[in-house]
């Protein structure tokens, strides 16, 4: 099914600009929903914001927006770094998977506040550290090193088209790679806000039981995620 998919919409960035854009989208989308790498950023977004004091729909957007923010920072340096390097975009060696799952584990600790983020990442000392704007583009730029390379694998198609046709219709390459960042960013920060606004109108803080029983929840699940991808270069 997901190669049928991938075989349609390859095809449809081949057509008009106009199909070519929506497909773009689409792809950002599915990039997501259909990948269990990026999957798992939607539980690591929302045990983060679990955490926060105080959270409106309005700073669960916010949020959400800066921890997407970080990962695409990171992802764009990873094939910065990777390019000078004359490797394909996001190649960093077969240890991938496992350096993933490894990361994984780490931010499945931070989410059950286990670890700390360093306070020189999150912009301060101390528990309220790791809260707000900073802990989320922090936990961004975790996530954003271990879903580089199977981020470029899923664009592969797109950055095919936009080296391409860099030259002739550098609007158009730039616009195709604009579409598929704003939906792959859609899904994850459409799922923060909407946990945003349900711990809102729940009127939890961050020590309700619900909260807590969320937060562990998705810690749990990033952390079987990590084992996942760490299992996968050991057992055929």
């Amino acid at each position: 099914m997901i190669i049928s998919i991938f075989n349609q919409l390859t095809q449809a960035l081949a057509s008009n600009p106009a199909v070519a854009l929506l497909a773009s989208f689409l792809w950002g989308i599915l990039s997501v929903l259909l990948s269990p790498c990026h999957l798992a950023s939607i539980p690591m977004i929302v045990g983060y914001l679990d955490g926060q004091p105080d959270l409106s729909t309005k700073n669960a957007f916010k949020l959400s927006a800066f921890f997407t923010l970080g990962i695409l920072a990171m992802m764009a340096l990873i094939g910065l770094i990777t390019g000078l390097l004359g490797k394909m975009l996001g190649d960093v060696g077969n240890w991938t998977e496992p350096v993933m799952g490894v990361i994984f584990l780490i931010m499945a600790f931070l989410i059950a506040d286990i670890l700390k983020m360093p306070s020189f990442l999150s912009g301060g000392a101390g528990k309220a550290s790791r809260k707000g704007i900073w802990g989320a583009l922090s936990l961004g730029f975790l996530l954003g090193i271990a879903l580089g390379p199977c981020s470029f694998a899923f664009m592969a198609p797109i950055l095919g088209i936009v080296f391409t046709s860099a030259g002739s219709q550098f609007i158009f390459a730039l616009t195709l790679v604009l579409a598929y960042i704003i939906g792959h960013c859609l899904v994850i920060i459409l799922a923060g806000t909407f946990a945003g606004s349900v711990q809102s109108y729940l009127k939890w803080s961050s020590n309700s039981q619900g909260t807590r029983i969320v937060k562990y929840v998705c810690a749990g699940l990033v952390f079987l995620a990590g084992l996942y991808l760490i299992s996968k270069k050991f057992i055929p």
